[in-house]
């Protein structure tokens, strides 16, 4: 049967940690055939642009799983929560179009995995904030959410590294990486 377990699971060592790295957004659809082997992607056709955004500080994915044994159905709700530190009227651009739009998004994670969320259906802006702070030390910036629902978890990427986020692809990736503004 499709459903049944194939394998167990020991107590990991204690050598990884939390947090994000970066994240590459690409416009929906542009990734063209996408081939998964094993639930990890392993090939992208397109041809497209990956616009990368390095993060720091408290920036996260969570995948809520939603389970319905009445209904039969499962789904995984992909949150992607972001601060980006700093206002700029570049960057509003930029927040405004990602805000319109529906990315697929990779997270490089601080363990050097890379993940495909929003694979299928993209990811949504669904909150967020632009705040100059109200004290001397408070954070002037953006703060965004973005969240989507797919049939899978967000995939591996296979032989992903920050030199080639989606791997070894047949398709054509440009990474556009930002500017100080």
């Amino acid at each position: 049967m499709a459903c049944d377990l194939s394998a167990g699971r020991n107590v990991p060592c204690k050598d990884v940690t939390g947090g994000i790295f970066a994240v590459y957004f690409v416009d929906y659809g542009d990734l063209g055939a996408i081939t998964l082997t094993a639930d990890e992607v392993t090939d992208v056709a397109g041809t497209f642009s990956a616009y990368k955004y390095l993060v720091k500080g408290a920036n996260s994915l969570e995948q809520a799983i939603t389970s319905s044994p009445d209904n039969g159905t499962t789904f995984f709700e992909q949150t992607l929560t972001l601060n980006l530190q700093k206002l700029s009227k570049e960057d509003m651009v930029q927040l405004k179009l990602l805000s319109y739009g529906r990315p697929h998004a990779v997270i490089q994670d601080n363990n050097g995995n890379f993940l495909l969320a929003g694979k299928q259906n993209g990811l949504s802006v669904s909150g967020g904030s632009i705040t100059t702070g109200a004290a001397f030390g408070d954070m002037s910036g953006t703060t965004l959410t973005l969240s989507g629902q797919e049939v899978l978890p967000a995939n591996f990427i296979n032989g992903a590294t920050e030199a080639a986020p989606f791997g070894t692809i047949t398709g054509t990736c440009t990474v556009v990486v930002g500017t100080n503004s």
